[in-house]
């Protein structure tokens, strides 16, 4: 591809690492990256060619501690102007908006330096943390660590209009050190009420379910318009499913081959939302 002039390669800044976090703007043509203390915007066609860079650093005093960088790890639409963005915050998580104009001729790329807010439950404290967020109608659903310590993983609905929500705490039947990869809306029906919120994740497998030390891959399932118990499960989430997801191919002697990490998943949207087609990447453990 590099002979063929097909691959066009950005080298990054020399002051910045951890490019992990994508949000694609077809709109605007534009490919947003989340990394190190900046947010970068590139032009879908030429990465090269009319890039973008937002400064985000958290604490500057303390440059050469790379623990004390700013890893942005959420970035998502918010309105037509702005994109909500959330980093770890050198261990303190934080929130604030990105105003990136309503048309691409706008040429607006700046963060908005008067609002912030405590990302708990948004993004990871550490960046090592595998994190995946999704912001629907106003709200953020996030799969993350909402401790320091990285022991709390929850699953989280915040912003918007009704009390956050999550997971139960500390209960290994729930979350089992989960590593997230990524959140979708899947409508059900054409009415918005029985929309559900598909997660992808990988966990520590449970007791009885495996022998021995294994990564399990899951599919969750959460009702969108779930608002928690009454008397039990308040500010909890009620419709709570997941299922194993199995990827393995016969061998020659009989023996199956077991992918069972599951590293990546894509959504291709199709003509019935109700049935999109959906890829995963899967790898064996050993």
């Amino acid at each position: 591809m590099l002979e063929s002039s097909n691959l066009v390669t950005f080298t990054g800044l020399a002051n910045s690492s951890g490019y992990d976090t994508f949000l694609m703007d077809e709109e605007r043509g534009r490919l947003l990256v989340g990394a190190e203390d900046h947010v970068f915007s590139f032009d879908l066609v030429n990465i090269n060619r009319d890039m973008n860079v937002c400064s985000w650093s958290y604490c500057e005093r303390f440059i050469l501690h790379k623990e004390c960088s700013n890893f942005v790890r959420v970035l998502q639409p918010y309105n037509q102007t702005h994109i909500y963005i959330c980093g770890t915050g050198a261990f303190h998580p934080i929130c604030s908006y990105l105003e990136i104009g309503k048309r691409a001729e706008d040429n607006i790329f700046r963060l908005d330096a008067n609002y912030f807010e405590n990302g708990r439950g948004k993004s990871p404290y550490d960046p090592k943390m595998q994190s995946s967020s999704l912001l629907i109608d106003g709200e953020l659903y996030s799969g993350t660590s909402a401790d320091f310590m990285g022991r709390d993983f929850a699953i989280f609905r915040t912003l918007g209009s009704h009390h956050p929500i999550r997971t139960e705490q500390h209960d290994s039947r729930w979350l089992n050190e989960p590593r997230f990869l990524g959140i979708h809306l899947i409508p059900e029906s054409d009415n918005p009420e029985d929309d559900k919120i598909f997660l992808f994740f990988k966990e520590n497998a449970m007791d009885g379910e495996h022998t021995g030390k294994a990564t399990i891959s899951r599919i969750g399932q959460l009702c969108k318009n779930d608002m928690g118990g009454h008397r039990s499960l308040v500010n909890k989430w009620t419709t709570f499913l997941k299922a194993k997801l199995t990827c393995s191919v016969p061998g020659l002697s009989g023996i199956d081959t077991h992918f069972d990490e599951l590293q990546d998943v894509f959504l291709m949207s199709a003509k019935d939302p109700k049935n999109p087609v959906i890829y995963a990447v899967f790898t064996t453990s050993r």
